[in-house]
């Protein structure tokens, strides 16, 4: 396919992955934003079922009645990518390899989440280690051991952008933004220059009305064309160089936010280049992004979680919650604590309003975003104790 003739579809539409299905890293819309509704905002006193799958950070993708995640093995020193049976939590097969626990300042272990789209699973992690496979069966289809291969400079937490599938070209931010065949693994094209430590996500995106994407790195925001033509650049500085978040798209427009008592601003894409709208300290995230629901923005502020307008105002707080995550489906946050419990709540700018709360995992931290696939919850902490909360109406 033609670089210029590059399909901007969502993952949604891939083929293969259902309406309910959540299908990497920031669900169908790679936002956070789920496009489920008539879920059960209280869900079944008890667990589905509860499983161990290995240290780590990594969220879920579920496609049908699949689901894909990762976990470290400190016994085996090993990163595992398993599949289960989504409604038992059965294991259907699973897939090792040698990988490093990385675990500077915190407990280290998987930081990525797998794509699946079709037949395939697409996994890389923080060693810049690629790889395509069958999502059926697990059998290997090809890997690429990038940073050996490229040359690459590992940044000191590892590599922790997801893989990003667009038409047939699978991309991935290893400093660089590069581009594979997502048949062969073949490199088909990369950025020209590097834009620091890769943490983030890359998305897709308009600048002036043109096909985009947005890439945060360590150094800042890069806009780029299909092919990986610099179209723009915003300079971001962060200590420790964490940009971590997947930008947040709203048209021709885009927030993005940094930790570390950075902050977050609004860049207008409408015109020749990116420009910043304002930037303010309304909006620190450090360890999950925000998520948009109209024309608000919901996160946490470091320890506390917050809704802001798209202004920059504060419309509300929550604290007690620590450095959480959360996603948004049919209206409703899904908010996983630190500490564990599961709160679902309003997504509303005119206050806090909790739905329900419950104890969802005991034990470790919980850093990873909560995902809502045909009425289940899921929810893992960094332990590796993964857990499937019912919320269906059926």
């Amino acid at each position: 396919m033609p670089i210029l003739a590059l399909c901007f579809a969502t993952l949604s539409s891939l083929p293969g992955n259902g309406p309910d299905d959540w299908p990497g890293w920031g669900g169908p819309k790679r936002n956070g934003v789920s496009s489920e509704t008539g879920w059960a905002v209280k869900g079944a006193e008890q667990p589905l079922w509860r499983v161990e799958v290995g240290l780590g950070y990594s969220s879920v993708a579920v496609h049908g009645k699949r689901l894909f995640t990762l976990g470290y093995d400190k016994d085996t020193e090993l990163d595992v990518l398993r599949c289960l049976d989504a409604l038992s939590g059965e294991e259907l097969w699973v897939h090792a390899w040698p990988a490093k626990l990385m675990d500077l300042y915190h407990g280290g272990g998987t930081l990525t989440t797998p794509t699946v789209a079709g037949e395939f699973v697409y996994v890389s992690e923080r060693e810049g280690v690629l790889q395509c496979l069958k999502a059926a069966d697990g059998t290997l289809v090809w890997q690429k051991s990038l940073a050996k291969e490229l040359a690459l400079t590992i940044p000191q937490w590892g590599f922790s952008a997801s893989p990003l599938l667009m038409g047939d070209e699978l991309l991935l931010n290893y400093g660089a933004l590069f581009a594979f065949d997502a048949k062969s693994g073949a490199l088909r094209w990369k950025t020209e220059k590097s834009y620091g430590d890769a943490y983030s996500t890359p998305v897709e995106c308009t600048l002036s009305g043109k096909p985009a994407l947005a890439l945060f790195g360590g150094s800042g925001l890069a806009l780029l064309a299909p092919g990986g033509k610099e179209l723009g650049f915003t300079p971001w500085k962060t200590q420790y160089d964490v940009n971590a978040m997947t930008p947040v798209v709203f048209g021709e427009r885009l927030f993005l936010s940094s930790g570390y008592d950075k902050g977050c601003a609004l860049v207008d894409l409408g015109g020749a280049a990116p420009e910043i709208v304002w930037e303010s300290k309304v909006m620190r995230n450090q360890m999950s992004g925000a998520v948009p629901w109209g024309d608000h923005l919901y996160g946490f502020d470091d320890k506390v979680l917050k809704c802001i307008d798209l202004g920059g105002k504060e419309l509300w707080r929550e604290r007690g919650l620590g450095q959480g995550a959360l996603s948004i489906a049919d209206g409703k946050l899904l908010v996983v604590s630190e500490d564990g419990e599961l709160i679902v709540a309003a997504a509303e700018p005119a206050g806090y309003r909790e739905f329900s709360r419950r104890k969802a995992v005991d034990g470790g931290v919980c850093w990873t975003v909560p995902v809502l696939a045909s009425g289940i919850v899921y929810v893992r902490n960094h332990a590796g104790e993964l857990v499937a909360l019912d919320h269906r109406t059926r």
